[in-house]
């Protein structure tokens, strides 16, 4: 892949990133993938960035049984709802108030970058982002291939890296403890009116 470029990502006992599906509590097992992914930025700010008071554990020595525990302070500030977290805006107040309960507030700045945004905005956007050595919060609603994207629609995970391959533009995703390339073409270009987007994170 050429002009690779990826952040330099964490793991917790082997799995690549933090888990959903390490959750106990119904609830977060089935829709808390919104928390799990704000819990896995404070992760990558305490460990790669040396912001250690986002996460209230040991950066260095990450488990499964600490990540479910932080899953379940994270929970009432990004909690499931009926539909999900299906906006840009709930994330981002849900997670600027852990901010500043956690006593960072506005440490790290938040915007929204909705999908309704070209595709090479979008790209623009992530390599810009990764440059910066920022991880990207997307939320993906419905989507036209529910073969290739089965386990992302509805759903919120990281983009943590980009390369070229091919002359396609592909992105490196982060859930469930797995790592995969997609097209952001492919990925943007939901096929339906509703939009999710990205969220730029900044110091």
């Amino acid at each position: 892949m050429d002009n690779r470029k990826e952040l330099e990502y964490f793991e917790i006992d082997g799995a690549f990133g933090g888990n959903q599906d390490w959750f106990t509590n119904v609830v977060m097992h089935i829709g808390g993938c919104a928390a799990a992914t704000a819990c896995d930025c404070c992760i990558y700010f305490a460990k790669r960035m040396g912001l250690t008071e986002f996460y209230p554990f040991d950066a260095d020595h990450l488990n499964k049984a600490d990540y479910k525990r932080f899953s379940q302070k994270m929970k009432p500030y990004i909690s499931p709802r009926v539909s999900g977290v299906r906006k840009l805006s709930w994330f981002i107040e849900g997670f600027r108030k852990y901010m500043e309960d956690a006593g960072v507030p506005g440490q790290i700045r938040m915007e929204e970058f909705p999908g309704s945004r070209t595709v090479r905005e979008a790209e623009s956007f992530v390599k810009s982002q990764i440059n910066r050595g920022m991880p990207i919060p997307v939320l993906l609603l419905q989507h036209k291939d529910r073969e290739t994207f089965e386990d992302y629609i509805w759903h919120w995970f990281l983009i943590v890296g980009y390369g070229q391959e091919g002359g396609v533009f592909k992105v490196k995703t982060a859930t469930y403890g797995e790592a995969v390339w997609f097209s952001l073409k492919d990925m943007w270009e939901t096929g339906f009116a509703e939009k999710g987007g990205l969220v730029k994170l900044s110091i």
